[in-house]
């Protein structure tokens, strides 16, 4: 016997398959040189450049990957001349991964295609009220990304 799939199954659904879309349409929107990277490559050089400084274990919490993962991550951005590393002023053992001028650039570039395709599809297909729902859904998706669980 089959059963229905509860409201909350639906929305996941719904919402990964949605998310899994636009992540596809936003790395298409960005010149054909910064393909060579992949999504969790550039967010983790964008959270770099954005916090400074940061060790690869605090790195892989905040993007919920395993710290393996993000060894493999930083190695191809360290191939790439997009971070560097350097030790702790305050703690020796530790080491910090820092973004290069390199880094930097490619974070100020690719976003800003991104966020133009994005802008200009939100301004030509939605409504006003639309538009400050998915300002609300973003703040839920940010939500649900942060929760513990």
């Amino acid at each position: 016997m089959t059963s229905d799939p509860s409201p909350e199954a639906e929305v996941a659904a719904e919402l990964m398959k949605a998310m899994t879309r636009l992540r596809a349409r936003l790395r298409t929107e960005s010149a054909p040189s910064d393909r060579r990277w992949n999504w969790s490559q550039l967010t983790t050089l964008a959270r770099i450049v954005e916090e400074g400084p940061v060790t690869a274990t605090e790195l892989a919490q905040a993007e919920h990957v395993r710290r393996q993962s993000m060894a493999e991550t930083l190695a191809a951005l360290r191939a790439e001349g997009l971070v560097g590393t350097s030790k702790d002023p305050g703690d020796a053992r530790k080491t910090l991964v820092h973004a290069t001028p390199e880094g930097r650039t490619l974070i100020g570039t690719i976003p800003v295609a991104r966020a133009t395709w994005l802008g200009a599809a939100i301004e030509t297909h939605l409504r006003a009220d639309e538009r400050e729902t998915l300002l609300k859904a973003a703040a839920i998706m940010n939500r649900i990304a942060d929760s513990g669980r």
